[in-house]
């Protein structure tokens, strides 16, 4: 590459120089300032007497000789080139200087020093030729570099699914499929899908899971959740026992033939079984319907009865054949939890004396479960009261303290006195129907209570 004398003493710049034919104490000097490079020429002894380096008697060839001839550094002297010599012998220098620029070989346009073109066009060059480390092909420049690496099928790439597998490119579709432990896989018993590294597990509790029978019975195989039924119901080895094992009958054979036999054979024995288990029962239902009665007795000494359809029940009442009208009976109630049990009747028509113009109202004694531990005979006050049913009620109130020597307040034998102790003339008919409101929505409110802190009747 050919370069011009202009273009090589651009950046250089020469020492003072010495005339050889005249000496002096002091040297001339001429000089090129340049911004990169400086060229020295040696100083050299010389007589005491000195002529001018531009003397009108040189020609201009022999100062450009003199000129080429000086010593010289590389033009790369600060680039790290040690290499000096005469000013004629730079351009052949140039040429072979491994600091001195030349266009990329492959000609990607960036000028390169020699000695760093082959890691330029190795490592950084735009134009390089990329060899690809997993598969070994080469491709030309950078960019069809970075489009490969994007799709080499032997590029080892993780799996999508975050199984942890580096694999080829080429084969991941492959393992995605058939191999990796992420992938959904169905349960070949129930259909259900499950990640695959955990289909083992799901297997141990599959409801399709085959299981063979515990009894051995000819069905080889049977499903997890059909299990139970089979051997309830289907399996024929299954010691099972008679169906009318809750009466009594303690026989165990096999399903099918063997109970069949015994179910035909035993059938008087099942029916005696079955009706002392229906006695048993009954007598259970007894005691029970005992407790849940005395469950539901009213156990606070005060009863509020309710009597609906006053003016129908009162004129039955009237038409009755027998003399005594028709009386209404309470629910039992007790005065306290193990206090006397007591009953109450209404009679709407009247009764005795009261017949046809009042109401009558009474109370009796029933045998109690506590009776042997109460004191006899029955002393605590009675009151009855009709309920006012208007904004400002008017209640009618009878009450009475029993005497000791009515034979109705002493202790009851199992067969009570049919009518007790009260008023035959609670409450007239005309008052009951015509004043104020006791009568209201054809029902009327009663109240009856015991009250064994008072002694005076109220």
């Amino acid at each position: 590459m050919g370069r011009s004398l202009a273009l090589w003493t651009k950046t250089l710049s020469f020492p003072s120089r010495n005339s050889p034919n005249k000496s002096s104490k002091h040297s001339i000097t001429t000089s090129i300032n340049t911004s990169s490079c400086t060229i020295f020429a040696p100083a050299t002894p010389t007589k005491e007497k000195t002529t001018p380096v531009s003397t009108p008697d040189v020609s201009d060839c022999e100062k450009d000789k003199d000129i080429m001839g000086s010593v010289v550094y590389c033009i790369h002297h600060k680039e790290g080139c040690k290499w000096s010599d005469q000013l004629r012998r730079l351009k052949g220098h140039l040429q072979t200087c491994k600091y001195d620029a030349l266009p990329c070989t492959n000609h990607c346009g960036a000028q390169i020093a020699r000695i760093l073109m082959d890691d330029h066009v190795r490592y950084t060059c735009i134009e390089r030729v990329i060899k690809c480390e997993h598969c070994n092909g080469e491709m030309k420049g950078e960019a069809a570099g970075e489009e490969h690496s994007r799709t080499c099928p032997v590029e080892p790439i993780h799996c999508e699914a975050k199984c942890g597998v580096k694999i080829p490119r080429r084969m991941l579709a492959k393992h995605k499929v058939t191999e990796c432990s992420k992938r959904l896989v169905p349960c070949r018993h129930c259909g259900r899908q499950f990640v695959a590294d955990t289909i083992n597990s799901h297997s141990t509790s599959c409801p399709r899971f085959p299981l063979p029978c515990p009894n051995r019975c000819e069905i080889v195989n049977v499903a997890r959740e059909d299990l139970e039924h089979h051997i309830k119901h289907a399996c024929n080895s299954m010691l099972i026992s008679c169906s009318f094992k809750e009466v009594g009958c303690r026989f165990k054979g096999l399903r099918g033939k063997q109970m069949d036999t015994h179910m035909d054979e035993s059938s008087q024995q099942h029916l005696t079984l079955m009706c002392s288990m229906v006695t048993k029962q009954q007598q259970q239902i007894v005691s029970m319907k005992k407790v849940i009665n005395n469950l539901t007795v009213n156990q606070s000494g005060t009863l509020i009865w309710k009597i609906s359809d006053v003016l129908e029940k009162l004129e039955e009442g009237r038409h009755k054949l027998c003399g005594d009208g028709l009386e209404l009976i309470s629910s039992p109630f007790y005065t306290s939890q193990f206090g006397y049990k007591l009953q109450a009747s209404v009679f709407l028509n009247g009764n005795g004396s009261g017949e046809n113009t009042h109401v009558s109202v009474y109370i009796k004694i029933l045998p109690g479960e506590f009776d042997a531990l109460l004191k006899w005979p029955f002393s605590h006050s009675v009151a009855f009261t009709l309920f006012d049913q208007s904004e400002k009620p008017c209640n009618i109130v009878e009450s009475f303290v029993p005497d000791p020597s009515w034979e109705n307040f002493q202790r009851p034998s199992m067969q009570p006195d049919s009518l007790g102790f009260g008023f035959p003339k609670f409450v007239s008919h005309e008052t009951l129907l015509k004043k104020r409101q006791f009568t209201k929505d054809d029902t009327i409110f009663l109240r009856i209570k015991v009250d064994p802190s008072k002694i005076v009747a109220v």
